[in-house]
C-alpha cells in the first residue's frame, strides 16, 4: 500500500470514528430520556445520578491512560478493544436486576468509552493535516447534532413501545459497524515509542474520584458515618495521587503543563461547565416528565435543544475568532450559560416544555462558544511537543467536570428529596409514580416534593455557571500560537 491508497481509504476511516463516536454521543440523550422509566422500574432512586457518574468516572480515569497504550500498542487495537468492551458493557446494562447492577455496567461502559474517544481523535489526526481538520471538526460536530435528534426520539419510542433495554443495546449494530471499518481499512506500520503507563496513578485518581462520589451521594441520603469514612479515604487517596504523579517518570497528569495559568484557567471554566451541563441532562428529563406532567418524547427534546445549541455555537465561534478574538469568544460563552440556566430558576408546574427547552438552546450555544474556544486556546498556548497532553488534559477537564457534577448535584437532589417532606412513602413512593408517565404529576404532594428538590438542583446549576464565567474572566489574553512542526500523514502498510 502507499501514501495515495491511504487517501483513498480516509473517508472510510472517518465513518468508523464518527460512528464510533455516535455510540458516545447518543449516550447522554438517550438514557436520560429512558432513566425515569428506568428508576421506576429497578428503585434505588437515590442511587439515580450514579447512572451516569460511574459511567463518567471510568471514562474520565482512563482517557489518558488509553492515548498512551495507543502509543505504545498502536491506535487499531485499542480502538477495537475499546469497541468490544463498550459493547459487552451496553448488552450487560440491558440485562441489569436493579440500580446497582445497572451502575455496574455502566463501569464497564465508560471504560470502553475511555478507549473509543481520545483514540479516535488521534487517528483524526494521524489522518489529516492541521488545515484538513477544521473540516473534519464539523464533520464530527455533526454527530453530536444529530445524535441529539435521534436519541430523544429513539428514547422515547422504546419507552413507549418496548423494553427500555433497547435504550442500550441499539448500540450493537452501531459498534459492529465501527469495528469493521477500523478492522478493515485501518492500517498501521509505525514504530511505536515505548512508554510507561502511570497505572498507580489512574487507580489512586479513579479511587479519590470514586470515594468522594459516595462522600456526597451518602450525605445525600443522611449517612453521615459512611460519607464521613468515603471523605476521608477520598483525601487520602488525592494525597498519594499527586506524590504519586511527582514522582512518575511518565505522570498521567503533568503538573507542569496544568501549572501554567492559560492551561489552568482554561481547563478550570472547561471543568465547571461540564458540571453545570451534566445537571441538566441528568434532571431535567424528570422534571419534564415527573413535574409537568409531559411523555418521554417531549422530555427528551427539551434535551436535543441544548445539544442542537451546542454544534451552532461551535460554528459560529470558529467563524468569529479573528473578528472577535479568542478570549471575549470564551467569555461570550460563559456569559451564555447563567443566562440560559435563569430558565430553570422561574419553572414551575404548569408551565410549557417550551421554557426548558429555551434555557437548554442558550446552554447548548453558551457550550458551543465556550469549548470551542478552550481547544483553540490550549492548542494555541503549546508547541506541536505538547499539543496531544494540552489537548487530552482539556477532554479530561471537561469529563472530570460531568462525573463531580453529577455527583454533586445529585447529592443535592436527594438530600433535599429526604428531608423536604412530600408523599408518605418517600423515595419509594415517587418511585412508584416515576414508572409511569403523568402518575407523579397527578399526585399533588409527591410532584410538589419533587419539584421543590429538582428546583433545588437547578439552583446548584445555576451557582456553577456563575462560577464558570467568573474563571473565564480570570484567562489570560493568548499569546501568540506556537509554531507548528509539519503534521505527519498516518503511517501504512508497504
Amino acid at each position: 500500500m502507499n501514501a495515495e491508497s491511504t487517501v483513498r481509504r480516509r473517508p472510510l476511516i472517518l465513518a468508523a470514528v464518527m460512528a464510533s463516536m455516535a455510540m458516545i454521543a447518543i449516550e447522554a440523550t438517550i438514557v436520560s430520556t429512558a432513566m425515569p422509566q428506568i428508576a421506576g422500574q429497578l428503585g434505588d432512586l437515590q442511587l439515580y445520578a450514579w447512572v451516569f457518574s460511574s459511567f463518567l468516572l471510568t471514562q474520565t480515569a482512563t482517557t489518558v491512560v488509553f492515548g498512551k497504550l495507543a502509543d505504545t500498542f498502536g491506535r487499531k487495537p485499542v480502538l477495537l478493544f475499546g469497541i468490544a468492551v463498550f459493547l459487552i458493557g451496553s448488552i450487560l446494562c440491558g440485562f441489569a436486576w436493579s440500580m446497582t447492577s445497572l451502575i455496574a455496567f455502566r463501569f464497564i461502559q465508560g471504560l470502553g468509552a475511555g478507549a473509543i474517544q481520545p483514540v479516535a481523535l488521534t487517528v483524526i489526526g494521524d489522518l489529516y493535516t492541521m488545515e484538513e481538520r477544521a473540516k473534519i471538526q464539523g464533520f464530527l460536530a455533526s454527530v453530536w447534532g444529530v445524535s441529539s435528534v435521534v436519541g430523544p426520539f429513539a428514547g422515547g419510542l422504546i419507552v413507549a413501545n418496548l423494553s427500555w433495554a433497547w435504550v442500550f443495546w441499539i448500540n450493537l449494530p452501531i459498534g459492529l459497524l465501527a469495528a469493521a471499518g477500523f478492522f478493515l481499512f485501518l492500517r498501521e506500520d509505525m514504530v511505536h515509542e515505548r512508554r510507561r503507563v502511570d497505572g498507580l496513578g489512574a487507580g489512586l485518581f479513579a479511587l479519590s474520584v470514586a470515594a468522594l462520589m459516595v462522600a456526597l451521594t451518602e450525605a445525600g441520603t443522611q449517612d453521615w458515618a459512611v460519607a464521613a469514612v468515603s471523605a476521608v479515604v477520598f483525601v487520602a487517596a488525592l494525597a498519594l495521587f499527586f506524590a504519586q504523579e511527582r514522582r512518575a517518570a511518565d505522570p498521567m497528569m503533568d503538573m507542569r503543563l496544568w501549572s501554567r495559568r492559560s492551561i489552568l484557567t482554561v481547563n478550570a471554566a472547561t471543568l465547571f461547565s461540564g458540571m453545570s451541563v451534566i445537571g441538566l441532562t441528568t434532571f431535567l428529563p424528570m422534571y419534564v416528565q415527573g413535574v409537568l406532567g409531559q411523555s418521554a418524547l417531549v422530555a427528551g427534546f427539551t434535551l436535543t435543544a441544548m445539544v442542537l445549541g451546542w454544534p451552532v455555537g461551535a460554528t459560529i465561534a470558529a467563524r468569529n475568532f479573528k473578528r472577535f478574538g479568542l478570549r471575549p469568544t470564551l467569555v461570550f460563552g460563559a456569559v451564555l450559560l447563567p443566562v440560559g440556566a435563569i430558565a430553570f430558576l422561574v419553572l414551575s408546574p404548569g408551565m410549557s416544555p417550551l421554557v426548558p427547552a429555551l434555557g437548554s438552546v442558550v446552554m447548548g450555544l453558551g457550550m458551543g462558544f465556550l469549548n470551542t474556544t478552550a481547544i483553540v486556546m490550549i492548542q494555541g498556548s503549546v508547541g506541536w511537543s505538547e499539543r496531544g497532553a494540552a489537548t487530552a488534559s482539556n477532554v479530561f477537564a471537561r469529563n472530570l467536570g460531568s462525573t463531580l457534577g453529577a455527583s454533586a448535584l445529585g447529592a443535592v437532589f436527594s438530600l433535599s428529596l429526604a428531608t423536604g417532606g412530600g408523599p408518605a412513602g418517600g423515595f419509594e413512593e415517587i418511585r412508584r409514580l416515576l414508572e409511569q408517565t403523568g402518575t407523579l404529576a397527578a399526585d399533588g404532594a409527591a410532584r410538589l416534593a419533587l419539584g421543590a428538590s429538582l428546583h433545588l438542583t437547578f439552583l446548584g446549576v445555576f451557582l456553577i455557571a456563575l462560577a464558570t464565567l467568573g474563571l473565564a474572566l480570570l484567562v489570560p489574553r493568548p499569546a501568540p500560537a506556537k509554531t507548528d512542526a509539519p503534521v505527519e500523514a498516518l503511517p501504512v502498510e508497504v
